[in-house]
């Protein structure tokens, strides 16, 4: 599988990538110039907000839910209007909103972080049904959100803590059953666990921030094959396409040199693989 370029954007911050199934199209975001993008075809808009946007799930057709630094909010696609569904962590100037994803409950689950990578004062919390609880604490990095098909597991991840975590789920409701366990261990690795997505088959495909590449693992967490690209900061992957068989990849090119961006010139884009996998649809959220 090789990957190719989807969208020329040089985003600083690439993230959250959503491949919404109802319209066919997709949506990702860059973290610090707080816009969302999306396009259809070769159309592509972007909306500027007035604060750091990270993550979404889709409502219906023409709406969004959208997490950012101080809500999460009602984002009308088509009128850019948006309407604060629930206030998250607005009484905190120093953190914003990072990785997140809708659950098969209708839930959604969205992490917290400093703005300036503040050690531990991040939080993962999940929405359901108008009530947001915290669910992990002391959280400096929170990525990697995504779930089993069968809605039977969580994962996530602090990045800087080199742990994926596996987390059961209540059948009837999805909220936490438990303890986490550690699924994946990459502490001394050179890169970190990003962003994360489930297929259909339970297979687990984790970007790797600093590796270059995004990993496919196993239910049972054994590594079965990487996907290469050619800039080392590789944030999130979502799936979609007509079939689901396409994943999407978003990448960052914050604080990279001048020697290191002229020999990394699509650092920052969005990238596409045709792979041999399906994905899941992503979740709706039920506000």
């Amino acid at each position: 599988m090789t990957a190719e370029i989807y969208d020329q954007t040089v985003n600083v911050l690439g993230e959250g990538p959503l491949w919404h199934p109802e319209r066919g199209e997709l949506f990702w975001f860059d973290i610090v110039s707080q816009k969302l993008y999306h396009r259809a075809g070769d159309d592509l808009r972007q909306w500027q907000f007035g604060e750091p946007v990270s993550a979404a799930g889709w409502i219906d057709r023409d709406n969004l839910l959208i997490a950012s630094a101080s809500a999460l909010s009602r984002f009308d696609i088509e009128s850019g209007d948006s309407e604060v569904v629930v206030p998250l962590e607005d009484d905190n100037p120093l953190t914003r909103s990072n990785d997140g994803r809708a659950d098969p409950f209708g839930g959604f689950w969205i992490g917290t972080m400093g703005c300036a990578h503040e050690e531990k004062i991040g939080t993962i919390y999940r929405y359901y049904r108008g009530e947001v609880r915290a669910l992990y604490s002391g959280i400096t990095v929170p990525n990697a959100m995504c779930f089993s098909p069968d809605g039977g597991v969580a994962y996530f991840t602090d990045t800087m803590q080199g742990q994926v975590m596996r987390q059961r789920l209540d059948p009837a409701d999805g909220w936490p059953l438990g303890e986490p366990d550690v699924f994946i261990d990459v502490r001394g690795e050179k890169f970190g666990a990003d962003g994360s997505v489930v297929d259909v088959q339970g297979n687990f495909w984790n970007a790797r921030y600093g590796g270059y590449s995004v990993a496919r693992y196993s239910a049972d967490g054994e590594l079965l094959d990487t996907l290469s690209l050619p800039t080392v900061y590789i944030t999130c992957p979502a799936f979609g396409g007509a079939d689901l068989s396409s994943l999407y990849v978003t990448s960052c090119c914050r604080n990279m040199s001048e020697e290191k961006r002229r020999k990394q010139p699509d650092a920052g884009k969005t990238f596409v693989f045709e792979t041999d996998a399906r994905g899941q649809a992503e979740h709706r959220v039920v506000l």
